[in-house]
């Protein structure tokens, strides 16, 4: 068996490794059981979405090309805002399909309209702010910029998005989803930017995590009255 001051040591060196990755494997529990019990649709924002959007019809439209004869046009979408048509050229342009207007970015009006569109009726707009920046912690991040946030006056604090360049409706966020963001980050431990498994503090509490559990199957194993009986046994049949 083995010698009991090593056996004291592999104790407290299992006691202070629980007692420092407590908090994180509660944290580990918790978020896995919220993901679980969640509809991720809801987490979206589905439930706060238009879902029957009805595509306004266009006629009159001139050609991008005509529009635009001595650009290279690469790509070419065409968008709604307002209820007018644009086109959306090589991810830079936004030109009105009718006129040829071009516009650096859309209104306030404008955002407004789309995101009335793309929500469900009866949110009350409380306010609507440009956005130029955002830190890696926001709940926009990774999204294209500047853009306009339209906030609601809902207990749920529902927010959209809207890209100010080509007026695409971006992302919707509320309460659960926020729960949810702060719930990822403990469990990615990614508290730099959320979405990272492969960052060193998740790499180095998975690993002392196994240091524990397995610490722990050997204070078993050394301590055990029936591993012990076993060991005593087997020695006596040896000697006999």
């Amino acid at each position: 068996m083995v010698k009991r001051q090593t056996a004291l040591k592999i104790r407290q060196a299992h006691r202070y490794l629980g007692i420092f990755l407590g908090i994180q494997f509660i944290m580990w529990t918790v978020s896995g059981l919220y993901f679980s019990w969640t509809d991720i649709d809801e987490i979206h924002g589905d439930q706060y979405r238009n879902t029957e959007i009805v595509r306004t019809s266009f006629s009159g439209l001139q050609s991008p090309s005509e529009l635009n004869p001595d650009i290279a046009i690469h790509s070419v979408e065409l968008k709604e805002i307002a209820e007018k048509p644009y086109y959306w050229i090589n991810h830079h342009i936004l030109q009105n399909a009718k006129t040829g207007e071009i516009k650096e970015e859309i209104s306030q009006e404008e955002a407004l309209a789309v995101a009335d569109k793309n929500m469900m009726a009866g949110l009350e707009v409380e306010s609507i702010e440009r956005i130029n920046s955002i830190g890696k912690h926001h709940e926009y991040r990774s999204g294209p910029l500047p853009a306009y946030v339209i906030s609601y006056d809902t207990p749920e604090k529902i927010k959209a998005y809207v890209y100010a360049k080509d007026g695409t409706f971006q992302k919707l966020r509320h309460r659960n989803w926020r729960w949810f963001d702060f719930l990822w980050m403990t469990h990615t431990m990614d508290y730099d930017g959320r979405d990272d498994f492969n960052n060193l503090v998740l790499r180095v509490f998975s690993l002392l995590g196994l240091i524990t559990v397995l610490s722990g199957f050997i204070l078993w194993y050394i301590s055990s009255p029936t591993v012990r009986r076993f060991i005593k046994t087997k020695k006596k049949v040896r000697i006999q």
